[in-house]
């Protein structure tokens, strides 16, 4: 299958085509995404990718409800975690994601209809021919970013929630040589 060039190992070919750049409304899934996004930053994906299940485990399955009442002992367990990145401002940064995401859901009836007004409600279509089109953040990352900095979110840069907005199909970066860009149009 041609896929997109990044999608070379096993790992990534496996995201690639099962993950990457389908539209995501479930909240729990959401949440697993701006929490993994944001626990890469300064790393690569497949670091992320090959820890995702010890996430998982870590995390409670990413229910933002059990999340948000980590304290001072979940963070203790989770430094000492070599399944996660042992990142304490990234540990912290999760468990206060966590508490604003639950304030959005008040707020708005749900993450998903939160996040997806910054696309109106459906996936951008790009039609890039090669990666060195790919940008690395745009006007609709910088206005999530934003508000999501402004709600008290952590580790949500705009190159953060751009990747975080590929991942969860809100935009459709494969390239159009890709069979996954036709797929998800």
């Amino acid at each position: 299958m041609p896929r997109c060039p990044w999608a070379s190992t096993d790992l990534y070919a496996d995201y690639h085509d099962r993950e990457w750049g389908v539209p995501v409304h479930d909240e729990r899934q959401l949440f697993e995404f701006l929490i993994l996004e944001g626990a890469q930053a300064g790393l690569s994906w497949i670091t992320i990718l090959k820890k995702r299940e010890n996430y998982r485990a870590a995390f409670a399955g990413f229910d933002p409800q059990v999340v948000a009442r980590y304290g001072a002992r979940e963070v203790t367990r989770l430094m000492g975690d070599a399944g996660i990145v042992r990142n304490r401002a990234k540990i912290e940064s999760t468990i206060g994601n966590a508490r604003a995401f639950l304030a959005v859901q008040e707020e708005f009836g749900s993450f998903d209809r939160y996040a997806w007004r910054f696309v109106d409600g459906k996936p951008i279509q790009n039609r890039w021919r090669t990666l060195a089109q790919l940008p690395a953040r745009t006007a609709e990352s910088d206005a999530f970013s934003k508000d999501l900095k402004q709600r008290g979110f952590k580790f949500v840069g705009s190159t953060i929630i751009y990747a975080h907005m590929q991942a969860t199909g809100m935009v459709n970066d494969h390239l159009v040589s890709c069979p996954r860009h036709a797929d998800l149009a």
